[in-house]
């Protein structure tokens, strides 16, 4: 399968790599030609624009940030769609809102191609070691069509459901996630208001039954939400806003979990905890 890949960050970058070194062949595109230089030493080919890429593929993945870079990239003047030939396939990696998957489905269907959404899970890391989740929805078949070339980054690839359904997922993961990192970084702050070292009750909690990859995270941190604040608190208050915007339109009534999120994304911005990492006392309760 000739494989076109759209967003080498942090994620897509490894991402690529796999595919590549599986044997398939693969052209790339950036905005930013310096993600194209870890690539110089593979087949690897450069495309000019999207449509450029897109033309030379059957697949084309696209891993960009948000829901107007996908937009962009796939619909623009020079976008995918105007150079993916006829039964070509579009898998979203980005994480965006079920309905932007949706309406492009619909632009991409215009054009004989068809859209799924599959965004992954997992981080750099497990990108480049094969054992990232894709979260895939579409008809079964594409999926199937797919998922040789998602197998080399990712393990499980999980069909979800209908579109939409794989953007829910991960909405649904991201939130549970930020709501765990509130959790994680009260408890630690909770134990130094016991006189209890966050240090060493990181270490008791990741090998009991507390253990999980928030925690880890918050502790790697020093115990505290700051250092998330830059780089990843924006993708995640975009995916709680996101989520937010799919249970009000839908009616649904969640209790917990995006109370937690929000209290997470506080403080990401500062809000609720001192500068020495502790709840403030009113909160001390």
């Amino acid at each position: 399968m000739r494989v076109g890949f759209i967003g080498l960050g942090s994620q897509g970058a490894p991402m690529a790599r796999r595919i590549v070194d599986a044997g398939h062949e693969t052209t790339l595109w950036a905005r930013r030609p310096a993600t194209l230089v870890p690539f110089a030493d593979t087949p690897a080919r450069r495309a000019a624009s999207p449509a450029d890429l897109a033309a030379a593929s059957d697949l084309v993945c696209v891993c960009v940030v948000d829901d107007a870079d996908v937009e962009e990239v796939l619909t623009g003047g020079h976008g995918v769609l105007a150079g993916l030939r006829r039964g070509g396939v579009v898998a979203v990696h980005s994480t965006v809102h079920p309905d932007t998957c949706r309406r492009l489905a619909d632009r991409a269907r215009s054009h004989g191609v068809t859209l799924i959404d599959a965004p992954v899970s997992g981080g750099g890391p497990a990108a480049a070691e094969g054992r990232l989740v894709v979260m895939a929805g579409g008809e079964p078949g594409t999926v199937a069509y797919c998922r040789p070339v998602f197998a080399t980054y990712a393990d499980p690839v999980v069909h979800m459901g209908p579109l939409g359904t794989g953007q829910l997922a991960k909405l649904l993961n991201n939130v549970l996630f930020t709501a765990n990192l509130a959790t994680a970084a009260d408890t630690l702050a909770l134990g130094r208001d016991l006189a209890i070292d966050p240090a060493a009750l990181a270490r008791v909690l990741a090998h009991g039954s507390a253990a999980g990859f928030a925690l880890d995270r918050v502790a790697a941190a020093g115990g505290t939400l700051d250092r998330f604040a830059g780089h990843a608190g924006p993708l995640l208050r975009k995916d709680v806003r996101l989520l937010t915007d799919v249970t009000e339109a839908a009616g649904a009534a969640p209790d917990i979990v995006l109370t937690a999120a929000g209290a997470a994304l506080a403080r990401m911005n500062g809000q609720g905890t001192t500068d020495d990492g502790r709840r403030p006392a009113q909160d001390r309760r």
